[in-house]
């Protein structure tokens, strides 16, 4: 017999036979009991007593702060008083980075940096006398009534993450105290894993960590503990101290009102679930990540009519008291500008920035009431955005953005690179307070749009005609792009006799546009409610470039409308005019930065950054290859998903390619500052020092290399499957005979440039390397390349012209979208075979030319004939 199923029907016999015994004591006369019972049975008064005494004597001597829980310190000791009436009440663990040592410093972590946050509820068990912790996932909705409910309880359920032994119930048994210190001590890691956040190797030692301070508010509970242990890397152990602030956050009992994110406009998003019992399958949402922003109660009204009111709570950021004075002003000015937006959404006087007043003391920079612009002393030149989110709606209860001290030297870099030949005044090391504050003023801004939901919509800067970015009048009203939240940066098209002031970006149409669109108050009880709504405000305006939103891809972009630190519509044309102003550079960079009795260390810099900025223009115009418009389709729209880029175009970003890159240009790597400068990088092994000639022949060869991926190579294919071969289709065939004829056919029999030499050398070897890859599990050669791909052979290529401005999204911000994949069974692909007949044509080529030239040249062609025998097997 089945022993589970006889367990279960003999409790179920037991539970019968007491059920049935029960009216059988029940028949006894009132008031006759045992002695035994009689003498088990306190009387209730006396019960209260001994509670009364418990408590009171385990608080005898604490001191109190009431607030959300009453909080006692005894010595060391702090204990909880926890009423019924907020058991199981949402409560959200907000945990902060108050202080850090040098090693994390350099490391780029600092003081008020969040991590681990989760929602838990506090559960009373009188029968084991404790008080357990619960956590869940509130991403889950299910109607109260229908049958699927039950089981939606049962599968999502909670989880216990912790539990407290209940010290003393207050005298009524409305409240129980428990002891909290394991948990922010460091004992424990369940409300927070600093260490294990960090990546820190072991856990904090408990006789090196202590809870500094606890403090009750009404809504919140500050914790602030010093967290010590060690780290071991490579390089041996590190002692490391943490100061650490943990928020406990009562959330609102009714949820704001979710809004449903669209891939159209571009907000960070926290995904939710749908069940009830009219389904055929789970509906799958994400709600956008927003501030609560309401019209107050008497003026519902007025706002539906279109007038401006104030919301019933604004959006206030405070602003560091360790900002330095100076840049205070161009903070404030980044961050109010965006009322602009906000007045779009129907609202005034939304967003506010404060600072401190120095009587205050209750402020606390670490105290999520308070949404702080966080001033950190660090070499780190970044800056970030980030927002503490209710994830049962996408609610933005509280932002935090970091601004590293050293961003400045990051955008000065910026500054003296794209305006320096137009901009007399960007040309120095240290640049006038205006120039600089302005760039503080876009920087903050924004920054502030990530705290306000907002994306990146590299999108933007596509919208701009690029002749418009030569007009004064055009970029004093519009900046550079559409929106602020692309990386347009500054202005790099200007030509000096444009005449051109405004150089960055500001808040634009796309901004106005999404704050309407997230933001504005449609009085819904449900998001579902709001959905036609909202896709009438985006069909509205589907066809306008300034109102498109383009995602941020961080890999294998083929759009090349979203690209990172581009301007305009047209790369070529964008790109050519930059080169202009890089030209006009160079000649001056000793000049602009040599000071006396300073190494040339500035003017390396200065070097490697006119650089990179080179390389950044090959990369916007080579995306166009093989490149594809993306489109986000709904019903109604006429327009296709995938949008090949014109065949013309691709052709011309070759030619550009060619013309820029694959003849390498001497004016920037025979300049003669490469004398002076000390052209230093950083690389995996520290510094180190470049030369002209060898660098030029690394990024030339990464250029070749990404032409030729495979996976450009399938787009191409693509669209020959479906257009067929013509003057709408740029095949590869078509982009490797381009090339050929330009790096080999062009130069004829005569003596090769050492320049000359390194294109063919480096053309025939991204060839070589990136089809043996391609047949890796196919070839004897190939398997010996497994670790080589592109990527390894230009690993110190890896550095961007500048740094980002913020690290990548938190994981739980970054929505995959749907995007074709080309990276299957490439080796069955046409693209090997059009590299190796390409390699035969070259073979032939370069076979008549073996006694061409000089002795340098002769020895070239003989190498690549041996080369391309070696890598066809003809040997």
């Amino acid at each position: 017999m089945n022993t589970r199923r006889f367990t279960l029907m003999a409790a179920a016999l037991a539970t019968l036979f007491l059920l049935a015994a029960a009216p059988a004591e029940a028949k006894k006369k009132p008031g006759r009991k045992s002695k035994k019972t009689e003498a088990a049975a306190p009387k209730a008064d006396s019960l209260k007593k001994d509670k009364k005494k418990g408590y009171e004597e385990l608080l005898k001597g604490a001191v109190t702060d009431k607030g959300l829980f009453d909080v006692h310190r005894k010595g060391t000791d702090f204990l909880f008083e926890i009423p019924d009436s907020l058991m199981g009440r949402d409560i959200l663990i907000v945990n902060k980075i108050s202080g850090v040592p040098y090693a994390l410093n350099d490391s780029g972590i600092n003081k008020g940096m969040g991590y681990g946050e989760k929602i838990v509820r506090f559960r009373k068990d009188t029968l084991y006398k404790k008080v357990w912790v619960m956590t869940y996932d509130p991403r889950i909705t299910s109607p109260e009534g229908d049958r699927i409910t039950r089981s939606v309880k049962d599968n999502y359920r909670e989880t216990a993450i912790e539990q407290f032994p209940i010290e003393a119930y207050n005298p009524d048994s409305t409240t129980v105290v428990i002891k909290v210190n394991k948990v922010f001590d460091g004992s424990e890691k369940s409300f927070n894993n600093v260490f294990g956040a960090l990546r820190i190797s072991g856990s904090p030692k408990k006789d090196l960590s202590k809870i500094e301070s606890v403090k009750s508010f009404p809504e919140n509970i500050i914790v602030k503990s010093t967290l010590s242990g060690s780290h071991s890397g490579e390089g041996g152990s590190t002692a490391v101290t943490v100061d650490i602030t943990s928020n406990l956050v009562l959330l609102a009992e009714e949820p704001m009102v979710a809004r449903f994110s669209d891939e159209r406009v571009g907000y960070f998003e926290i995904g939710h679930l749908y069940f009830n019992d009219n389904q055929q399958k789970a509906e799958e949402r994400a709600f956008i990540n927003r501030w609560r922003l309401e019209p107050k109660p008497e003026d519902v009204e007025r706002y539906k009519r279109g007038e401006l009111v104030e919301p019933q709570k604004p959006i206030v950021l405070w602003i560091d008291p360790a900002t330095p004075p100076v840049w205070v002003p161009y903070i404030k000015k980044g961050i109010v500008e965006w009322q602009e937006a906000f007045e779009a959404a129907g609202f005034k006087n939304a967003i506010i920035a404060k600072e401190v007043d120095p009587e205050d003391k209750e402020f606390d920079i670490d105290d999520v009431r308070y949404s702080v612009v966080t001033y950190a002393a660090s070499e780190t030149a970044n800056a970030m955005g980030p927002s503490v989110i209710d994830p049962r709606s996408g609610e933005i209860i509280e932002a935090d953005i970091i601004w590293w001290h050293n961003v400045m030297s990051i955008l000065q870099a910026w500054i003296r690179l794209q305006t320096g030949a137009v901009d007399p005044q960007a040309r120095a090391n240290k640049l006038p307070t205006e120039l600089m504050g302005n760039a503080v003023r876009f920087v903050s801004s924004h920054e502030l749009g990530h705290s306000l939901g907002l994306k990146h919509n590299f999108g933007a800067s596509y919208s701009v005609p690029v002749d418009s970015l030569r007009s004064k009048t055009y970029t004093a009203s519009h900046g550079t792009a559409s929106s602020i939240m692309d990386y347009a940066r500054f202005n790099y098209v200007a030509q000096p006799e444009d005449g051109i002031t405004q150089l960055t970006p500001k808040i634009g149409t796309y901004d106005k546009h999404a704050i309407n669109w997230g933001y504005r108050w449609l009085g819904a009880k449900d998001p579902h409610e709001e959905l036609p709504t909202l896709n009438a405000w985006l069909r509205e305006h589907e066809d306008d470039p300034e109102y498109w939103y383009g995602e941020q891809r961080f890999q294998g972009n083929e759009d090349p409308r979203s690209q990172s630190e581009d301007l305009g519509n047209d790369a070529v044309k964008a790109s050519l005019y930059g080169l202009k102003n890089l030209q006009r550079i160079v000649p001056h960079i000793t000049d602009w930065t040599s000071e006396e009795g300073e190494l040339q260390y500035e003017s390396g810099r200065f070097l490697m950054a006119v650089v990179f900025q080179w390389m950044a223009y090959a990369d916007h115009v080579k995306t166009n290859v093989g490149g594809f418009y993306l489109n986000n389709v709904v019903a109604g729209h006429d327009i296709d998903r995938y949008i090949p880029v014109p065949a013309a175009y691709q052709r011309k970003s070759v030619k550009y390619l060619i013309d820029q890159v694959f003849t390498i240009p001497e004016w920037l790597f025979n300049a003669k500052v490469w004398d002076k400068a000390y052209a230093q990088r950083l690389s995996p092994v520290g510094m180190m020092e470049y030369a002209p000639y060898n660098f030029a022949r690394e990024l030339q060869y990464k250029a070749y290399y990404e032409l030729l991926a495979d996976e450009r190579l399938v787009r191409m294919y693509e669209v020959e499957a479906r257009q067929g071969r013509g003057a709408k289709t740029y095949t590869p065939e078509q982009m490797m005979d381009d090339i050929t004829r330009a790096v080999f056919i062009r130069p004829g029999s005569r003596t090769l440039t050492i320049w000359e030499r390194m294109s063919q050398k480096n053309y025939l070897d991204a060839l070589i390397v990136s089809s043996n890859i391609t047949m890796v599990k196919t070839t004897k050669l190939g398997s010996t390349l497994h670790e080589h791909d592109g990527r390894g052979c230009c690993s110190l290529m890896q550095e961007a012209p500048e740094l980002h401005l913020e690290p990548l999204p938190r994981p739980e911000d970054i929505q995959f979208r749907t995007a074709r994949n080309y990276d299957l069974m490439k080796r069955v692909s046409e693209t090997t075979s059009a590299k190796r007949a390409e390699m035969r044509r070259l073979l032939t080529l370069v076979q008549g030319r073996t006694g061409s030239g000089d002795q340098a040249t002769r020895n070239h062609y003989r190498d690549l004939e041996l080369r391309l025998k070696e890598a066809l097997r003809m040997l």
